[in-house]
């Protein structure tokens, strides 16, 4: 083989492997130098090196040159194995090159088959894994399908790379914002934040650096000719757009829409919000199983309490009169505590001593008896809710729809479904335990039938405006 063979050999590798012509040098080298050794039966004082210019081998055992050619049939078979070697891992460090770059990309591929519910996707010069977990709930594959998904997680294993990908992660709606609203992808309108639940209900708040344009008209498009390519794509996947702010004040009631909010209070210590709304407001704030205000919670990042003005006076004498059976607690303390948005036991427990000690004045010795009586009293208190919750469930009679209570979709809750959906003050907003919610709404629900679609501050309908509601 002359120089001009090891060129053409090494570029053409090159180009249809994306391997870097250095790292094909290397590994010819390395092959020609475990042929040599075992050809002579020595690894001493023997190199191979290759001109990068010209092709030409050299080979030699201390001063001696070495014809590459003399060095028989099984030491050609060692440095076959080797290049072998060499070019796979080549190829498997090229390819989690390219690919680990593009983790969060949208990317395009083709169904080829299906192993335990998770989808091969063909995406050109590899393949991908499309999990069950990562699909929208609800939606089906075929083999020869085109589909597109976001690059969530790639690794190495073994000399081959996997590439999983997902349909469920809040980037992949961003990226589909970013290919169907221009404005988006030059930066003119910027997404400040996302919440999502995959198959049912996203939030996406929005802010334009251009005040010449609106940020939510533009994402909707004119009678929803934007939105609804994005809706189709996620299967009828219920979309809340609002208008960013700064303000929290601002921010919540407008995360929360289409619930009308009466006022909001800002607990900074405790990273939480307590909403007030009228009670025929209540149950569009919270949403079917808590969904609306869960996701409003992950698009402003505060945990956010919606009460009624009664729920909230109630919470706070219940409040004041467990803080008070905190052995030598002053009446300055107390209102101290419900002033910084402190609403039970479960909430002290939260802080450390030095905070605690900061905030009601006191010894951190002091402050580490308050927070352990709380935490005592917190399981307690809990215990008994859990009795009575128990106590309740078997003297309640089946749940029955009750026609007066609607949800935000307006069909009739159920009344076990309306003490779901509502907040136990104890509690504080907890961690919704209820299974997965119900499909909201679907494309055609969402965007109508050709009609306007409503504004999202003012409620009236207007041509080409929010999706919210």
């Amino acid at each position: 083989m002359n120089g001009a063979d090891v060129l053409r050999i090494v570029d053409l590798m090159h180009r249809e492997k994306n391997i870097p012509k250095e790292v094909i040098f290397e590994g010819i080298e390395a092959a020609l130098q475990l042929a040599t050794e075992k050809h002579y039966g020595d690894e001493e004082g023997i190199a191979v090196s290759i001109d990068r210019d010209s092709g030409e081998i050299k080979a030699q055992k201390g001063e001696q040159l070495i014809d590459p050619e003399l060095l028989g049939r099984i030491a050609a078979q060692s440095a076959k194995q080797v290049m072998i070697q060499k070019i796979r891992e080549a190829e498997c460090n090229a390819l989690y090159d390219e690919y680990v770059g593009m983790k969060g990309d949208l990317v395009h591929g083709t169904v080829q088959r299906f192993e335990g519910g998770a989808a091969t996707i063909s995406l050109g010069k590899s393949e991908a894994i499309l999990p069950r977990g990562e699909q929208i709930p609800g939606e089906t594959h075929h083999v020869g399908e085109r589909v597109k998904a976001v690059i969530l997680e790639v690794r190495k294993v073994g000399h081959r790379v996997k590439i999983i990908l997902s349909r469920t992660h809040p980037d992949f709606v961003r990226r589909l914002f970013e290919n169907e609203i221009p404005e988006i992808a030059d930066r003119t309108i910027e997404i400040k934040a996302l919440a999502r639940e995959a198959g049912y209900r996203s939030k996406i708040a929005v802010s334009s650096i251009d005040l010449k344009v609106d940020c939510v008209g533009a994402c909707v498009g004119v009678r929803g000719s934007r939105i609804k390519n994005i809706v189709d794509e996620l299967g009828g996947e219920r979309i809340d757009i609002v208008r960013w702010n700064d303000s929290l004040q601002v921010m919540i009631p407008n995360a929360l829409q289409p619930a009308q909010i009466e006022e909001v209070f800002l607990y900074p210590r405790l990273g939480r919000a307590i909403v007030l709304v009228k009670e025929d407001q209540l149950s569009l704030a919270i949403g079917r199983r808590g969904q609306n205000v869960r996701l409003a919670s992950k698009l402003v990042g505060w945990d956010i309490e919606i009460m009624t003005h009664d729920e909230l006076n109630e919470g706070i004498e219940k409040a004041e009169n467990w803080f008070r059976q905190i052995p030598g607690v002053s009446d300055e303390l107390v209102e101290a505590f419900i002033e910084e948005g402190f609403l039970s036991y479960d909430d002290l427990t939260f802080l450390e001593s030095a905070q605690l000690a900061e905030l009601a004045g006191v010894t951190e010795e002091r402050a580490e008896e308050i927070i352990a009586f709380s935490e005592e009293a917190a399981e307690r208190v809990e215990e008994e809710n859990r009795l009575a919750r128990e106590a309740a469930a078997q003297a309640a009679p089946e749940a029955t729809e009750i026609p007066a209570a609607e949800g935000e979709s307006g069909q009739a809750l159920s009344s076990g479904e309306q003490t779901a959906a509502k907040p136990t003050l104890e509690s504080l907003f907890g961690p919704d335990s209820g299974s997965p919610p119900e499909k909201q709404m679907t494309a055609q629900e969402v965007l109508g039938d050709g009609s306007p679609i409503p504004d999202s501050e003012s409620g009236e309908n207007s041509q080409g405006r929010n999706l919210t509601g």
